[in-house]
């Protein structure tokens, strides 16, 4: 979820959509290789997209602001349909898991959920940000899916069993080096390691990377150097690359992370022209798949196009 201008439209319901959204034909996958997918498709109009997840196959699931929604798009084709309508409240960010799960931010309505990717079933729901919270974005790892919560100092930790078997929420505050002001928390990752979560954070020294020990809550500031992310949102770990989105200035900056995510390196700022705020990334085949939110597009509604733009990783 991007910062500043957005967040007041968004959080005041700026989104007033209807919750029918336009069905397009089934994702169907295309001749040809990875190389000749196409790099812009649409998205229904009127979605409100923010986040994107990618699984194991060429399929992308974007979240609605609007309507709580998912949408699948066929990464062969641009084509795809809606698989989940929502409860008419927001999904934000979203990830799906090994077993086609899709775990979503509730955003505003402070909820975490879970949707079968296939038939669209809501399986799980729990409410726990409570009143004033604002469910961020999403990481699954091989034992939980961890939420950001944007207006306060803690994370939501869903616990992952054998055979993915959900566990009841849990919440971990946050300590340590964490800045607390306002719309806080945006994107999460994993160190290269996987030994900590990586959590971009607003607020503290024009915009950090923040990595927080998952047991404790203790929480460090990255080393980037002179590097600040004021606008950083969705975050890509590759290897030791990791990818910010920063929506509000159009661009994605890549940092060559040490292999414990204390320290990075910024090594090439990703611009296209085609970005219009951008909020989230996932990867697939050697490409960056992103959502154009168009947050300071004024008078959306219904019939606002929308549509998502893939560019080469580093």
């Amino acid at each position: 979820m991007t910062s500043s201008l957005a967040r007041r439209q968004l959080l005041g319901a700026g989104i007033a959509l209807g919750a029918t959204a336009l069905l397009a034909g089934t994702a169907q996958a295309s001749p040809g290789t990875a190389g000749s997918w196409p790099t812009e498709f649409p998205l229904p109009n009127g979605w409100g997209p923010e986040g994107v997840a990618i699984g194991a196959g060429p399929y992308a699931y974007f979240g609605s602001i609007a309507t709580g929604g998912v949408y699948r798009a066929g990464l062969a084709s641009g084509k795809g349909k809606v698989v989940h309508r929502g409860l008419g409240r927001q999904t934000v960010g979203l990830k799906v898991d090994a077993w086609e799960r899709l775990f979503l931010a509730g955003g505003s309505s402070g909820e975490l959920r879970v949707v079968d990717a296939r038939s669209g079933a809501l399986l799980a729901n729990h409410a726990i940000g409570g009143e004033g919270s604002f469910v961020n974005d999403v990481l699954v790892t091989r034992d939980a899916a961890w939420f950001t919560e944007s207006f306060g100092a803690r994370l939501y930790k869903l616990p992952l069993g054998k055979q993915g078997r959900l566990g009841a929420p849990q919440t971990l505050e946050l300590r340590g080096d964490w800045v607390q002001s306002g719309f806080t928390a945006n994107g999460i990752a994993l160190t290269p390691d996987g030994s900590a979560l990586l959590v971009t954070n607003a607020a503290a020294d024009g915009g950090s990377l923040m990595r927080v020990n998952p047991r404790t809550g203790v929480t460090r500031k990255v080393d980037l150097g002179d590097t600040t992310l004021p606008s950083g949102d969705g975050l890509v770990l590759i290897g030791r690359t990791l990818y910010v989105v920063q929506p509000n200035v159009n661009q994605v900056d890549v940092i060559r992370l040490n292999r414990s995510g204390t320290k990075g390196t910024a090594i090439r700022v990703i611009r296209d022209d085609r970005f219009d705020l951008p909020t989230t990334a996932a990867a697939y085949k050697g490409r960056l798949y992103l959502p154009n939110s168009r947050f300071t597009t004024p008078d959306r509604d219904e019939n606002t196009p929308y549509d998502a733009v893939s560019v080469p990783l580093v």
